[in-house]
This record gives structure tokens, sequence and C-alpha cells, in this order.
């Protein structure tokens, strides 16, 4: 009687061993797309739970492509939202600090590496943001799925619900672009 339960449980297990290991990649993609940290927390805790709910009995194989796509359609809902957001709201004077005060802890370098390191992270960092950011919506979702996640070409083509001819070219083009921006930075 108790085999049932065991399955159940196994089942259960895996799952939660496959959101853990896709969850911080997947963060930095919706921080990536969403340009903001409580905005990509929610983008992937919501497509973790649609997984959850939705194709839970599916194979394991197919979550990964699942899930990506889930994300992407999350993302988009998010983007979406801010931009009407954004335009009903734009006329309203506010700021988003009022007191003009700021967290002195939450603005310290932690001294785990030492300052110029962190500097030249940060400064890296944030090169391949900007170089990210510049780049177009699908060759920026190709390369964050095919290089963050590691996902294959068909795997990437299924996430995002385009040929595998359109996944190659939008790496190929996002990788061109990259080099050409951040070469200089090796």
């Amino acid at each position: 009687m108790d085999l049932p339960n065991s399955n159940a449980q196994t089942a259960d297990r895996t799952l939660s061993l496959f959101l853990a290991s896709v969850e911080l990649k997947a963060f930095r993609i919706a921080r990536a797309a969403l340009r903001h940290e409580d905005d990509a927390l929610d983008a992937v805790q919501d497509a973790m739970l649609h997984l959850a709910r939705a194709y839970a009995h599916r194979p394991p194989e197919q979550w990964k492509p699942l899930f990506y796509r889930i994300l992407e359609n999350r993302i988009r809902d998010m983007q979406r939202r801010r931009s009407v957001r954004n335009r009903v709201m734009s006329w309203l004077p506010f700021t988003a600090d009022p007191d003009g005060t700021s967290d002195p802890v939450a603005e310290a370098v932690s001294p785990e590496i030492p300052l110029v390191r962190r500097l030249e992270l940060d400064e890296s960092l944030a090169a391949l943001e900007r170089a990210l950011a510049a780049l177009p919506r699908r060759q920026q979702q190709v390369f964050l799925l095919r290089t963050l996640e590691g996902l294959d070409v068909a795997q990437t083509a299924h996430a995002m619900g385009c040929s595998q001819g359109s996944v190659k070219t939008h790496y190929f083009r996002a990788l061109r672009a990259l080099r050409a921006q951040l070469g200089d930075l090796e």
C-alpha cells in the first residue's frame, strides 16, 4: 500500500531537485530581461509554481524547455504590465526615495573580495549587462538560454517557440554583437 505514496514522494523529490537546479540561472535570465530583482524573483516563482501545478506529471526530460517557455511568458507579461503602468503613471510626480536617505549597509562592499578585484568584477559585469541590454530581445533570450542555462538548440527552440534555424541565427548574431562590444575586455 505504501508503493504509490513512495512513487509520489520520488516524483516530488525529482521535481524539487529540478527546480533547485534551474532557480539561479532562471533568476539571472529574468533579472537581465526585467532589470529589477523583485520582479525577476516573482517571475521565477510564478514559472516554478505553474510548472509544478500543470506539468509535474510530464517526464522530467520535458521540464527544462517547458519551464523556460513558461518563464519567458511570465517575463513578457510583466514587461507588458510595466509598460502599461508606466504610461498610465508617468504623469505622477514621485521619487523612489522620497526623503532622500539611503541605507549605507545595503550599499556597503562585501569584505570577502579585495576592493580592486570587486571593482574590476563590477565593471566587467556592468559592461556585459549593457551589452546584453543592447541586443534585440530574441538574441538576448537565445544567448542566455544557450550560454547560461546550457540548453541545446532543440530545447531552446522549444522554449522560445521558434525554429531551430532561428535559434542558430539569433545565437550567432548575439555572439557577434557581444564580441564586437566586449572584445577589448578580455
